[in-house]
């Protein structure tokens, strides 16, 4: 019995301390309750966040949105064309580069995007805390830039 709980603790002790099984965990957990709270029918979560970063960047290159999101060329194009096709976004072309700016539709979807992460927010400050919900987030947010920086 007495191995079987040096076990347990060693592998508690490695998976908290595991920081890619933590934030893997994390974020399951997250983004569970994002889909719960976001309603916008077979649109995910990541794609109104591109309508987001559009909304504040109207005329925003292909380049720089995923620059912005973090995300492969390929991975944008697929969700501008999703965007596109729901009248949520257009593109223009002006010279070799893609402009992409919201629609009316996109600028409404937006709106509701912004509501949504409001109650978002209180969810999991109600569970974690509404400073621990912001310095986690920081915190995150801090760690990633400085990992896309070294790699």
């Amino acid at each position: 019995m007495k191995k079987r709980i040096d076990y347990m603790n060693e592998e508690e002790q490695v998976l908290i301390h595991c920081l890619y099984f933590t934030a893997s965990r994390f974020a399951r957990n997250i983004t569970k309750l994002t889909e719960k709270t976001f309603d916008f029918g077979d649109l995910a979560p990541s794609y109104l966040y591109m309508i987001m970063i559009v909304k504040f960047h109207p005329e925003i290159t292909q380049k720089e949105l995923c620059h912005k999101l973090s995300i492969a060329p390929s991975t944008s194009t697929r969700f501008i064309d999703k965007l596109e096709k729901l009248k949520l976004v257009t593109r223009k072309m002006d010279g070799k580069q893609t402009l992409i700016s919201l629609t009316e539709e996109g600028e409404k979807v937006y709106l509701q995007f912004r509501v949504s992460l409001k109650e978002l927010f209180n969810s999991y400050s109600e569970i974690l805390g509404r400073e621990f919900s912001k310095d986690l987030s920081k915190t995150l947010h801090e760690a990633s830039n400085k990992l896309e920086r070294e790699m």
